[in-house]
C-alpha cells in the first residue's frame, strides 16, 4: 500500500511540475512611443535593438529570440485581431476584436529569449518615412525593461526600484 501512495504522490508531484505557461522561455521588449503630451502611438516608425557599439543586433540561429532566425532584430506594432486570431485588416467589420498581445495594447514589441543578454542594449527608433517628421533617438534599455509573463519567471524578476512589465515610455521629439 505505501507503494501505491509513492506512486500516486510522484504522479501529482510530475503533473504540477510540467504545467507550462504559452510564454514559457520567451520575454519581451515593450515600447510606448510618442509625442510629449499625447497618449498615441506613434507608428510606422522602425525600431531595432542595437548593442553598445551601435550595431544592430542579429538573431544568429536564434540565439536571442525564439523567431526571425539569422534576421536583425527589429521591434514590431502590436496588431488586432479577429474572434479567429486573423489580423485586421482595414476594412474588416468584425465586432469582437482584440490585441494579439493583449499585455501591451498600442505599442512596439519584440520577443526574446529569457537569458536576453539586455544589460548594453538600446532601441534605435526612427521615423524612415519619405518625409520624416521626428528625429532619430537611442535609448538604453534594462532588465526591468523586460516583461516576464509567467509567474514562476516574475517572480524571480521581482526587484527592487521599476515596476516588472511595464511599457517603456519614449517620448519623440520633431525634427526642427
Amino acid at each position: 500500500m505505501r507503494i501505491l501512495y509513492i506512486f500516486l504522490f510522484l504522479g501529482f508531484f510530475s503533473a504540477t511540475a510540467q504545467q507550462h505557461c504559452g510564454y514559457d522561455f520567451s520575454s519581451f521588449l515593450v515600447l510606448h512611443i510618442h509625442e510629449d503630451g499625447k497618449p498615441e502611438n506613434i507608428p510606422n516608425l522602425k525600431v531595432t535593438l542595437i548593442d553598445f557599439f551601435g550595431n544592430e543586433m542579429v538573431n544568429t540561429g536564434n540565439k536571442y529570440s525564439w523567431t526571425h532566425r539569422d534576421e536583425v532584430m527589429t521591434f514590431y506594432e502590436n496588431y488586432k485581431i479577429d474572434s479567429k486570431g486573423n489580423k485586421l485588416t482595414e476594412d474588416s467589420t468584425e465586432e469582437k476584436v482584440r490585441w494579439f498581445f493583449p499585455f501591451s495594447k498600442a505599442t512596439y514589441i519584440i520577443a526574446t529569449t529569457n537569458d536576453f543578454p539586455i544589460e548594453g542594449m538600446r532601441a534605435k527608433i526612427e521615423d524612415v518615412s519619405e518625409k520624416p517628421v521626428y528625429q532619430t533617438q537611442i535609448i538604453n534599455l534594462f532588465a526591468f525593461n523586460m516583461y516576464v509573463l509567467c509567474t514562476t519567471q516574475a517572480e524571480k524578476a521581482q526587484q527592487f526600484g521599476a515596476r516588472v512589465n511595464k511599457p517603456v515610455n519614449v517620448v519623440l521629439k520633431r525634427r526642427e
